[in-house]
């Protein structure tokens, strides 16, 4: 299927790695379903690109608002589940529970809900892409993030599992680790002082359309053979293969 017959839900569209998405899928002609808690953000973001675009105001968390979403724009080809939140940046002693479990409802049970929204419809129409950005903190805890590294991880083991349990029905299911980012989650972090992140200097921060490229790419042929796995856009060999960096 050529990209300006694609139709591709992204989840947390409003601004950083999602909206630099929904621009380099807009870019090859997809149609592009934006989601975001801002609706008024995410509407004009759409409206930017042209009447390809459609934004709505979704909260992950609530199963039913992203099912209504999915009922209304009928196919989709390909899920990016991009939203997520940083949560409380403190020891576990200090960290307050209730964003300390706000964190995990947004990151990993939203992710799990725009997948059990779209599964069925992928199956029946015999497959599509689910592309889940997870992080370096998925694997390697990180002191004072115990809340962010525990739903990356959870999200990386969505990725394999809907990989286990659904690959021989056409859906391609793969991670995305972006490396550092020059977001606004990355100026909390700064701004936290909390961990070795915060120390870095803002020039050692790819750009959002790094991994945009590289979500636009994962859904080519080209990386079907990294299906049921997670991408590490700190790899040189990738960033060569995407055509971010000479080859």
């Amino acid at each position: 299927m050529a990209n300006g017959e694609k139709t591709v839900l992204i989840t947390g569209a409003s601004r950083g790695i999602g909206a630099a998405a929904a621009g380099a899928f807009a870019e090859t002609g997809a149609r592009v379903v934006l989601l975001a808690r801002d609706g008024t953000a995410v509407k004009m973001l759409a409206a930017s690109l042209g009447p390809a675009a459609r934004g709505f105001a979704c909260d992950v968390t609530d199963l039913g608002a992203v099912s209504a979403v999915v009922a209304e724009v009928g196919r989709v080809d390909v899920l990016i589940n991009n939203a997520a939140i940083l949560g409380p940046m403190a020891p576990m002693s200090e960290a307050d529970p209730a964003a300390w479990a706000e964190t995990i409802r947004i990151n990993l049970t939203g992710a799990f809900n725009a997948i059990r929204a779209i599964l069925p419809g992928m199956v029946a129409q015999g497959g599509g892409t689910v592309l889940t950005l997870s992080s370096g903190a998925a694997h390697h805890a990180i002191e004072g993030w115990s809340a962010y590294c525990a739903s990356k991880a959870g999200v990386a083991m969505l990725t394999e599992s809907l990989h286990l349990e659904y690959a021989a029905r056409g859906i391609r299911a793969m991670g995305l680790s972006p490396g550092t980012v020059a977001t606004d989650i990355q100026r909390a972090i700064r701004a936290s002082g909390v961990g070795p992140i915060a120390k870095l200097d803002w020039s050692a921060h790819i750009p959002p359309e790094w991994p945009a490229r590289t979500l636009v790419w994962m859904c080519s042929p080209d990386a079907d053979e990294f299906a049921g796995q997670e991408i590490s856009l700190r790899q040189e060999a990738i960033r060569r293969r995407v055509g971010l960096i000479p080859g």
